[in-house]
């Protein structure tokens, strides 16, 4: 993914979302070429010359300043993400291009993620991989998946691969277009953070040649980063649920994020929950129980008739 071409679909992006009337122009009419602004508009509302412009939409103006990018910001009514995305796209990191070091999750952040027990969590990695869940983030995620899967990096479950190819994750979100795009948006900000990433951008292949709606959405280049939502579940085991996701940065584990699931107190969701948690508990002591038995030698007795 290179940066010329990010920030060109970005800008382009953005300008074709608005009418010159909502920038303040008069619009007199007659056919345009391209829908919302022209570069010759922006830019003159903008106060920078339309070669200028030109240049920064080519990706060939990396020391713009504060000035030109808050500037074009405010035409475009960028928003907090969306500026935060033009400044990290306008201004790549200086110094030699380096290949992002392999993935590893820290043991104590594991043990932090075990011990929210009933309530649901993971940690995702910066292409988004599940890098660890609990008991109750696994059962209410993605139940019909191996719990181990995220111990083994080759087998890591990614969740953006999932959410728009795996069928029971579809059936999963009762507000699954909602979720599709604010997926695609976080998406797209990691990619702006890391343009260099081989095996994101081999994920973002993947998924605009097989998922169509995973293309439309990443041709819209809707930029956002996820925080917390209050969404709908269609649970196979428990029913309909409403939990709200906060996700929040791991400060020391760069591009690592926690995610936990939460309901309203004395909620039908609660209950459901708590019923989630109990059935899940149960599922996970089945294996313990015959390790054990098996480990002292246990044999079942058969019963047998009684003679006449």
């Amino acid at each position: 993914m290179e940066r010329s071409t990010e920030i060109g679909e970005f800008l382009r992006s953005r300008r074709a979302r608005l009418r010159p009337e909502d920038a303040g122009l008069v619009d007199y009419g007659g056919r345009r070429r391209v829908p919302g602004l022209r570069r010759e508009e922006l830019a003159r509302l903008a106060g920078v010359s339309v070669g200028y412009y030109t240049r920064l939409e080519q990706g060939q103006s990396p020391g713009a300043s504060d000035a030109v990018l808050d500037a074009i910001a405010r035409v475009l009514r960028l928003d907090g993400d969306e500026r935060t995305h033009l400044y990290t796209l306008a201004r790549p990191a200086p110094g030699p291009r380096r290949r992002p070091a392999p993935e590893r999750l820290r043991p104590t952040i594991r043990i932090m993620v075990e011990s929210f027990g009933d309530v649901p969590a993971l940690v995702l990695g910066r292409r988004v991989d599940v890098l660890a869940w609990n008991r109750m983030g696994h059962a209410l995620l993605a139940g019909h998946l191996d719990f181990h899967a995220p111990e083994r990096p080759a087998d890591r479950p990614n969740w953006a691969r999932l959410f728009f190819l795996d069928p029971h994750i579809r059936a999963l979100f009762t507000d699954w277009g909602k979720k599709a795009l604010d997926t695609v948006a976080d998406l797209r900000v990691i990619a702006g953070q890391y343009p260099d990433d081989r095996l994101l951008a081999e994920l973002i292949g993947e998924l605009t040649m097989k998922s169509a709606e995973f293309s439309a959405l990443w041709s819209a280049h809707p930029v956002r980063r996820c925080a917390h939502h209050t969404r709908e579940y269609r649970h196979p085991v428990v029913g309909p649920l409403t939990l709200t996701d906060e996700l929040l940065q791991l400060p020391d584990d760069e591009g690592q994020r926690l995610a936990i699931f939460t309901a309203e107190p004395d909620s039908p969701s609660r209950s459901a929950l708590r019923l989630l948690a109990g059935l899940t508990a149960e599922h996970a002591e089945r294996p313990a129980r015959d390790t054990a038995r098996q480990a002292v030698g246990f044999r079942p007795v058969r019963r047998t008739m009684p003679s006449a």
